[in-house]
């Protein structure tokens, strides 16, 4: 099974944000192929959002930084 994405997927973001091992990518590319990898792109997708959140944050105090 093929995942099929537009250019905002969060898996594409999240491949960027850092660096994965190669089972891992496989799994933000191409999609699960059984529960155990459904259940694992979900925590990845937890650990997505957790990172999104704080690159958000630093980049508010940063603007607030530079407007001082």
């Amino acid at each position: 099974m093929r995942a099929k994405w537009d250019e905002t997927s969060w898996q594409k973001e999240f491949l960027k944000m850092k660096r994965h091992e190669p089972n891992i990518e496989r799994l933000l590319r191409e999609g699960p192929r059984g529960f155990r990898d459904a259940w694992h792109l979900g925590s990845l997708h937890e650990e997505y959002k957790r990172l999104k959140k704080k690159y958000q944050q630093f980049q508010e105090e940063e603007e607030q930084q530079n407007i001082y």
